[in-house]
């Protein structure tokens, strides 16, 4: 561009020595364009990505052919309820396992209602139509009468008191399975209620009565549950070592318990039933026979009744012609 022997310059180019270079925003970030560049890449390829339909996954077989087999590639197996005791006995013996040991089951609900509206998580006691342990809970009995506490004695009662027996409580000095009380102390005991939370004295769960016998009998002997992680209910229901019918009875007492608390006109609140021992692996149960049949009857009824308003109508005709 210079030609300093010979004294000259190119035309034009003296003014643009003159002037200091300023450089882009290109030039003094060399990586920035790239940069962006790349950005509006990844964006593209998450775009597509996600326009992209899931793999499909390939369905599962019903039955293996072999006594080895990948289990992810089929359907779990689903059992009848007095096949499934009877595996769970076949088990214990292949195994040498303890014979008495207890039977579980794990009941999966549908909390579901309405409008996004759900069952709230929920603990219950029901008196099993057979004992599988000889445990007694500990009850305590809230009266503040004299003739009324000796009679809770009489009738089994691990602790008897009033509005003493308060402090001790909410220090966790005195503890006990269950809390019942006659109805005139109940004003008494609100400062328990968010100590004793569930197991708080209620009428819904027939824990505040007058008839204390009755309350001890049901409360020493009953067999308590309660969801768990939102939507299970894990329990145990039997020993191994009881006859099958005795196992199935408890069960169905248990199942039928359960369902009370979601309205029958909804889906059943028992979607997958999980039958095992201490010692073998778990059993999924085919639910027909053991859910309550309550929206059969119901359908039964509307049926008798549209059937009873059938006949009705040509005798009413006849009599008005």
């Amino acid at each position: 561009a210079l030609a300093p022997r010979c004294g000259w310059l190119l035309p034009g180019l003296e003014q643009r020595l003159a002037v200091p270079a300023v450089p882009s925003p290109a030039a003094a970030r060399p990586y920035a364009a790239a940069a962006k560049a790349a950005k509006k890449d990844a964006r593209r390829g998450r775009q597509e990505k996600e326009k992209k339909p899931p793999p499909r996954r390939r369905a599962l077989m019903t039955k293996p052919v072999d006594d080895v087999y990948l289990t992810w590639l089929y359907r779990r197996p689903s059992y009848g309820l007095e096949q499934a005791v009877g595996m769970l006995k076949r088990f214990q013996e292949l195994d040498f396992t303890h014979p008495k040991q207890f039977v579980y089951i794990s009941a999966f609900l549908d909390m579901a209602l309405q409008k996004k509206k759900r069952v709230d998580p929920f603990s219950s006691s029901v008196t099993l139509p057979h004992r599988f342990t000889d445990e007694v809970n500990k009850v305590l009995v809230f009266t503040e009468n004299a003739q009324e506490a000796e009679v809770a004695r009489e009738h089994g009662a691990a602790i008897v008191g009033g509005v003493e027996l308060m402090k001790w409580i909410l220090e966790d000095e005195v503890q006990a399975d269950f809390y019942v009380a006659v109805p005139a102390i109940i004003p008494k005991l609100l400062p328990l209620r968010n100590k004793l939370k569930r197991k708080y004295p209620s009428t819904r769960r027939n824990s505040i009565r007058s008839d204390i016998p009755k309350m001890l009998q049901f409360f020493r002997e009953c067999h308590e549950y309660a969801v768990q992680d939102e939507n299970v209910i894990k329990t145990r229901i039997a020993r191994l070592d009881m006859p099958t019918e005795h196992i199935i009875a408890n069960l169905k007492t248990i199942i039928h318990d359960i369902c009370t608390f979601k309205p029958p006109n909804f889906d059943p609140i028992v979607q997958r039933l999980v039958i095992r021992s201490s010692t073998s692996e778990g059993l999924l149960l085919n639910l027909d026979g053991i859910l309550p049949q309550v929206e059969k009857a119901e359908e039964k009824e509307e049926e008798e009744n549209a059937a009873d308003g059938d006949q009705q109508k040509p005798v009413q005709e006849s009599v008005s012609t």
